[in-house]
């Protein structure tokens, strides 16, 4: 059961309001094991339905987010995954994995009713919507993924150890008191200290991670922030990457034979793949080997682009993707048969 709660009220980038993109519905689902999704409806009731997948692990859905979508055309879904953002999560991981995930979209997609729904996901986003549709492939109309992210033990060393040599001084930053055996494999040791070490050990290591990350991104050094932060601030900043240390510290749940292995039964689904050739946080080449396995993907690479969904040109290119479906159905190509649950 979805509980209404009263959704918040956002400005736009010029500072005024814009009802149109403000949710028509707002809530919490609760998908068992103790953990409620924060779910937010916006755009127009009776449209083409899309599910929004958001990045991490552990990020959320942000205002932003529903720029993407015109509001005339789309129904858009959002929803906080598990243990992140507005979502209600249970002490402990047991719960937590991608398998759970891709259950709960299943769960939110027959609680609204819908047949099928077009599946939108950035980054991990991505990665998670490969998942979701290898498992459920005739529940979707299409998949549009931008800057995927494949979790395969390379991936994250390139995001980690890869990257040491182009910002010596951000990975003295983040492996500070590490030993050199640890800075070699730092994911665990990282989530040790998320998870075992104290209150203000955990908030070190989150602010480190995150001025990591926006370090790749920039590709310059950009210190951590102070650590006198308020307190819900504090606590959304440690469960944000307490989640992230936790997918990919389990190799982000994808088995022995990873996420590429699961994507034979999409070679009828349309993919449009959206990347930047000057992405470092995600690499490129991931979404080429996804493109190489699905003959009825587009691949739209775009130079001088990076990770971040928001530059002008990444922008475009996704809401272009997005209006090219809805315009033709299956990103422009038609002649393409619905999807159907097919064996290997």
């Amino acid at each position: 059961m979805l509980q209404r709660c009263v959704p918040p009220v956002h400005l736009s980038a010029h500072g005024r309001l814009d009802p149109a993109r403000e949710p028509f519905e707002a809530g919490l689902l609760d998908v068992g094991q103790g953990h409620r999704l924060y779910v937010e409806q916006c755009g127009n009731p009776e449209g083409l339905p899309v599910v929004f997948l958001h990045g991490g692990p552990g990020s959320a859905c942000s205002p932003g987010h529903r720029s993407f979508f015109d509001p005339g055309i789309f129904r858009a879904i959002l929803m906080d995954q598990r243990a992140c953002g507005r979502s209600v999560a249970p002490p402990g991981w047991a719960h937590n994995t991608t398998a759970h995930l891709i259950a709960d979209l299943e769960v939110l997609r027959q609680h609204l009713g819908l047949s099928r729904w077009l599946v939108m996901g950035g980054s991990w986003g991505a990665g998670l919507g490969l998942a979701y549709a290898a498992a459920h492939p005739e529940a979707c109309l299409g998949l549009l993924l931008r800057g995927v992210f494949l979790g395969r033990p390379g991936d994250i060393d390139a995001f980690f150890q890869g990257m040491q040599p182009r910002l010596p001084q951000a990975w003295a930053a983040l492996t500070r008191g590490a030993s050199e055996a640890q800075k070699s494999r730092i994911v665990p040791w990282l989530h040790h200290h998320l998870h075992s070490g104290s209150a203000a050990k955990a908030l070190d290591i989150a602010l480190r991670w995150e001025a990591w990350e926006a370090s790749v991104e920039q590709q310059q050094l950009v210190p951590a922030r102070a650590a006198q932060l308020p307190l819900h601030e504090v606590q959304r900043l440690v469960r944000k990457y307490q989640v992230q240390s936790h997918y990919l510290h389990h190799g982000c749940f994808w088995g022995d034979d990873g996420l590429l292995s699961r994507i034979y039964t999409l070679h009828s689904l349309p993919v449009a793949l959206v990347h930047g050739q000057c992405d470092t946080v995600c690499s490129p080449q991931a979404a080429l080997e996804v493109h190489r396995r699905l003959p009825h993907s587009t691949l739209n690479l775009l130079a001088q682009s990076g990770h971040n969904p928001y530059e002008p040109v990444m922008a475009q290119a996704v809401v272009n993707a997005l209006n090219g479906f809805a315009r033709h159905g299956h990103f422009g190509r038609p002649d393409l048969p619905m999807p159907a649950r097919d064996t290997p």
